[in-house]
């Protein structure tokens, strides 16, 4: 790798890293494409790469919103434990999924989980007026797990919208605990994908250096934001990924 590449996915990884602090994501969405297109890795690598940077990452995001008290441990822990498998088994799909069907499905389901966040700019009324079931989370960090294991994410693109749109979840909250279930989330598509020698570590390590300091960056800011401005940002960003992954998989399909 030349210094060129090397100062190129420190880059990439500190605005990753931005991204994951402020909006409680993995950051995957832009290492994925960052590494492909600036770093000329392969498909596959540049969709496995993302996955053990993701960790250090939202353990930095987590670590800082845990310190306001922005982070439900018990939720986080009911979606990371079934989560988990279900990464496992969306990572050892990913040779014979037709990830194209799948990433359409999901820009639909961010589409309208966006919208929500979005309509709900007034303050909502807080999750600890009421007791989510324990279930209703194992759900979430079920289809959490699975796009992340197979699209190479951390799975807050699926965790933040159930969490401040369905389940009214305070943002920053949903934030926090979004990136402590991603934590453990990207441990099984990591594992299996450096078996499948998916991986390139060299990658990983420029894209780490940035993309950890880019977090606690992120996360900062975040929790310094006004709730009302917070849910418009996060539902904007949302809008916009899901718009962009929809239109761009709609048209591979057609063209083929």
């Amino acid at each position: 790798m030349t210094a060129g590449h090397a100062a190129l996915g420190i880059l990439v990884g500190f605005v990753s890293g931005v991204l994951s602090g402020l909006f409680g994501v993995g950051g995957g969405i832009v290492m994925t494409p960052g590494i492909q297109v600036l770093l000329g890795a392969p498909p596959i690598v540049a969709l496995a790469t993302p996955l053990p940077a993701i960790l250090p990452t939202a353990a930095t995001g987590a670590a800082t919103y845990q310190r306001s008290g922005e982070v439900d441990v018990r939720a986080a822990l009911w979606m990371a434990v079934p989560g988990v498998a279900a990464a496992a088994a969306g990572a050892a799909l990913t040779v014979v999924v037709d990830t194209h069907l799948l990433l359409v499905a999901t820009a639909l389901l961010l589409l309208y989980q966006a919208l929500g966040i979005l309509r709900g700019t007034d303050a909502p009324r807080p999750a600890t007026e009421r007791t989510i079931p324990a279930a209703t989370y194992a759900a979430i960090g079920i289809v959490a797990g699975f796009v992340s294991g197979l699209l190479g994410i951390g799975g807050g693109l699926v965790i933040v919208p159930f969490l401040a749109g369905m389940l009214g979840t305070p943002l920053k909250r949903a934030l926090g605990t979004s990136l402590l279930a991603i934590v453990v989330l990207v441990v099984p598509g990591t594992v299996v994908h450096t078996l499948l020698g998916h991986i390139d570590w060299a990658i990983f390590a420029t894209v780490t250096i940035g993309a950890v300091p880019g977090a606690r960056l992120g996360a900062g800011v975040a929790l310094g934001t006004r709730e009302r401005t917070l849910r418009m940002l996060v539902g904007s960003f949302l809008l916009v990924v899901a718009v962009a992954y929809g239109l761009d998989e709609l048209i591979t399909l057609v063209r083929r």
